[in-house]
Protein backbone atom coordinates (compact mmCIF):
# COMPACT_ATOMS: atom_id res chain seq x y z
CA UNK A 1 0.00 0.00 0.00
CA UNK A 2 1.56 3.27 -1.13
CA UNK A 3 1.42 6.28 1.16
CA UNK A 4 -1.61 8.47 0.60
CA UNK A 5 -1.45 11.93 -0.91
CA UNK A 6 -3.05 14.94 0.79
CA UNK A 7 -5.65 14.95 -2.02
CA UNK A 8 -6.60 11.31 -1.34
CA UNK A 9 -6.83 11.93 2.41
CA UNK A 10 -9.06 14.98 1.85
CA UNK A 11 -11.32 12.94 -0.46
CA UNK A 12 -11.72 10.24 2.21
CA UNK A 13 -12.31 12.88 4.90
CA UNK A 14 -15.12 14.43 2.81
CA UNK A 15 -16.60 11.00 2.04
CA UNK A 16 -16.71 10.22 5.77
CA UNK A 17 -18.44 13.55 6.45
CA UNK A 18 -21.02 12.60 3.80
CA UNK A 19 -21.58 9.24 5.53
CA UNK A 20 -22.01 10.97 8.89
CA UNK A 21 -24.67 13.23 7.32
CA UNK A 22 -26.30 10.19 5.68
CA UNK A 23 -26.90 8.46 9.02
CA UNK A 24 -28.59 11.60 10.35
CA UNK A 25 -25.75 13.31 12.22
CA UNK A 26 -24.03 16.65 11.84
CA UNK A 27 -20.33 16.27 10.93
CA UNK A 28 -19.75 19.82 12.22
CA UNK A 29 -20.99 18.93 15.72
CA UNK A 30 -18.20 19.30 18.30
CA UNK A 31 -17.94 15.59 19.10
CA UNK A 32 -17.84 14.61 15.41
CA UNK A 33 -15.61 17.28 13.86
CA UNK A 34 -12.44 15.19 14.24
CA UNK A 35 -14.14 11.81 13.68
CA UNK A 36 -13.15 11.51 9.98
CA UNK A 37 -9.46 11.97 10.89
CA UNK A 38 -9.78 9.47 13.75
CA UNK A 39 -11.34 6.93 11.36
CA UNK A 40 -8.55 7.47 8.82
CA UNK A 41 -5.88 6.85 11.48
CA UNK A 42 -7.78 3.77 12.71
CA UNK A 43 -8.04 2.38 9.16
CA UNK A 44 -4.28 2.79 8.67
CA UNK A 45 -3.83 0.60 11.75
CA UNK A 46 -6.54 -2.06 11.37
CA UNK A 47 -6.03 -2.46 7.60
CA UNK A 48 -2.22 -2.71 7.78
CA UNK A 49 -2.56 -6.08 6.03
CA UNK A 50 -2.67 -4.21 2.70
CA UNK A 51 0.69 -2.56 3.44
CA UNK A 52 3.63 -4.63 2.18
CA UNK A 53 5.94 -2.64 4.47
CA UNK A 54 4.07 -4.07 7.49
CA UNK A 55 4.33 -7.68 6.28
CA UNK A 56 5.97 -9.75 9.04
CA UNK A 57 9.39 -11.20 8.45
CA UNK A 58 8.94 -14.92 9.04
CA UNK A 59 12.07 -16.29 10.64
CA UNK A 60 12.69 -20.01 10.11
CA UNK A 61 15.40 -22.24 11.52
CA UNK A 62 17.07 -25.39 10.27
CA UNK A 63 15.40 -28.43 11.79
CA UNK A 64 18.65 -29.63 13.37
CA UNK A 65 16.93 -32.12 15.69
CA UNK A 66 14.85 -33.46 12.79
CA UNK A 67 11.64 -32.72 14.69
CA UNK A 68 8.52 -34.28 13.20
CA UNK A 69 6.06 -34.04 16.12
CA UNK A 70 3.06 -31.69 15.96
CA UNK A 71 3.80 -28.08 16.94
CA UNK A 72 0.81 -26.10 18.30
CA UNK A 73 0.00 -22.42 18.65
CA UNK A 74 -3.14 -20.54 19.64
CA UNK A 75 -4.17 -16.97 20.22
CA UNK A 76 -6.71 -14.29 19.38
CA UNK A 77 -7.45 -12.53 16.11
CA UNK A 78 -9.47 -9.46 15.08
CA UNK A 79 -10.66 -8.77 11.55
CA UNK A 80 -13.31 -6.93 9.52
CA UNK A 81 -16.00 -8.67 7.46
CA UNK A 82 -15.79 -7.75 3.79
CA UNK A 83 -19.58 -7.83 3.36
CA UNK A 84 -20.60 -5.25 5.98
CA UNK A 85 -17.26 -3.83 7.23
CA UNK A 86 -18.12 -4.90 10.77
CA UNK A 87 -15.72 -6.71 13.12
CA UNK A 88 -15.37 -10.43 13.54
CA UNK A 89 -12.96 -11.80 16.09
CA UNK A 90 -12.14 -14.86 18.11
CA UNK A 91 -9.54 -17.54 18.75
CA UNK A 92 -7.27 -19.36 16.35
CA UNK A 93 -5.80 -22.82 16.92
CA UNK A 94 -2.90 -23.78 14.70
CA UNK A 95 -0.64 -26.79 14.26
CA UNK A 96 1.95 -27.97 11.81
CA UNK A 97 4.14 -30.99 11.25
CA UNK A 98 7.75 -29.97 10.60
CA UNK A 99 9.58 -31.76 7.83
CA UNK A 100 12.62 -33.54 9.38
CA UNK A 101 14.73 -32.31 6.45
CA UNK A 102 13.16 -28.84 6.34
CA UNK A 103 12.95 -25.79 8.55
CA UNK A 104 10.87 -24.81 11.59
CA UNK A 105 9.00 -21.57 12.30
CA UNK A 106 10.11 -18.99 14.86
CA UNK A 107 7.87 -19.14 17.94
CA UNK A 108 6.11 -15.77 17.51
CA UNK A 109 5.73 -15.91 13.74
CA UNK A 110 2.34 -17.63 13.57
CA UNK A 111 0.71 -14.90 15.69
CA UNK A 112 2.33 -12.18 13.54
CA UNK A 113 1.08 -13.81 10.34
CA UNK A 114 -2.43 -14.24 11.77
CA UNK A 115 -2.48 -10.55 12.79
CA UNK A 116 -1.23 -9.37 9.39
CA UNK A 117 -3.63 -11.52 7.34
CA UNK A 118 -6.56 -10.54 9.59
CA UNK A 119 -5.83 -6.84 9.06
CA UNK A 120 -7.79 -6.72 5.79
CA UNK A 121 -11.41 -6.92 4.74
CA UNK A 122 -11.83 -10.66 5.14
CA UNK A 123 -13.99 -13.75 5.14
CA UNK A 124 -13.18 -16.26 7.86
CA UNK A 125 -12.62 -18.99 5.25
CA UNK A 126 -10.23 -16.80 3.24
CA UNK A 127 -8.39 -15.76 6.40
CA UNK A 128 -7.59 -19.43 7.14
CA UNK A 129 -6.27 -19.87 3.57
CA UNK A 130 -4.18 -16.68 3.67
CA UNK A 131 -2.50 -17.72 6.93
CA UNK A 132 -1.63 -21.21 5.71
CA UNK A 133 -0.40 -19.94 2.33
CA UNK A 134 1.90 -17.37 3.92
CA UNK A 135 3.40 -19.88 6.36
CA UNK A 136 3.73 -22.52 3.63
CA UNK A 137 5.63 -20.02 1.47
CA UNK A 138 7.96 -19.25 4.39
CA UNK A 139 8.75 -22.97 4.71
CA UNK A 140 9.03 -23.24 0.92
CA UNK A 141 6.34 -25.95 0.90
CA UNK A 142 8.60 -28.32 2.85
CA UNK A 143 6.22 -29.24 5.68
CA UNK A 144 4.33 -32.35 6.75
CA UNK A 145 1.04 -30.46 6.88
CA UNK A 146 -0.90 -27.62 8.45
CA UNK A 147 -4.08 -27.48 10.52
CA UNK A 148 -5.94 -24.35 11.53
CA UNK A 149 -9.27 -23.76 13.25
CA UNK A 150 -10.71 -20.27 13.56
CA UNK A 151 -13.59 -19.69 15.96
CA UNK A 152 -15.16 -16.29 15.46
CA UNK A 153 -17.97 -14.03 16.53
CA UNK A 154 -19.41 -11.95 13.67
CA UNK A 155 -21.02 -8.66 14.60
CA UNK A 156 -22.70 -8.49 11.18
CA UNK A 157 -24.95 -11.32 12.41
CA UNK A 158 -25.10 -10.33 16.09
CA UNK A 159 -25.81 -6.58 15.63
CA UNK A 160 -27.92 -6.61 12.47
CA UNK A 161 -30.01 -8.90 10.27
CA UNK A 162 -31.14 -11.85 12.37
CA UNK A 163 -29.53 -10.29 15.50
CA UNK A 164 -28.59 -13.73 16.67
CA UNK A 165 -25.45 -15.34 18.02
CA UNK A 166 -22.97 -14.78 15.21
CA UNK A 167 -20.51 -17.55 16.06
CA UNK A 168 -18.80 -19.50 13.30
CA UNK A 169 -15.96 -22.01 13.07
CA UNK A 170 -13.76 -22.67 10.05
CA UNK A 171 -11.06 -25.32 9.74
CA UNK A 172 -8.49 -25.99 7.06
CA UNK A 173 -6.14 -28.98 6.75
CA UNK A 174 -3.25 -29.67 4.39
CA UNK A 175 -0.76 -32.50 3.93
CA UNK A 176 -0.90 -35.25 6.53
CA UNK A 177 -3.62 -33.43 8.51
CA UNK A 178 -5.84 -33.74 5.45
CA UNK A 179 -5.07 -37.37 4.70
CA UNK A 180 -4.63 -38.80 8.22
CA UNK A 181 -7.87 -38.87 10.24
CA UNK A 182 -6.05 -39.81 13.47
CA UNK A 183 -3.81 -36.76 13.16
CA UNK A 184 -6.86 -34.50 12.69
CA UNK A 185 -8.53 -36.05 15.75
CA UNK A 186 -5.37 -35.46 17.80
CA UNK A 187 -5.38 -31.80 16.70
CA UNK A 188 -9.07 -31.37 17.62
CA UNK A 189 -8.58 -33.12 20.95
CA UNK A 190 -5.71 -30.78 21.83
CA UNK A 191 -7.87 -27.79 20.87
CA UNK A 192 -10.51 -28.92 23.37
CA UNK A 193 -7.84 -28.98 26.08
CA UNK A 194 -6.47 -25.55 25.04
CA UNK A 195 -9.97 -24.05 24.96
CA UNK A 196 -10.50 -25.02 28.61
CA UNK A 197 -7.21 -23.48 29.83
Amino acid sequence: MKSKTDKEINEVREALRTIIRYIGEDPEREGLMDTPDRIIRMWDEIFRGYNEDKKPRITTFKNTNRESEIVYDSGEYYSMCEHHVLPFFGKYYFAYLPDPDGRILGISKVARVVGYCAARLQLQEKLAEDIINMLNDALKGKVGGFAILLRGKHLCKTMRGVRNNGEMSVSLYTGQFKTNRQLRLEFLKTIDVLAKV
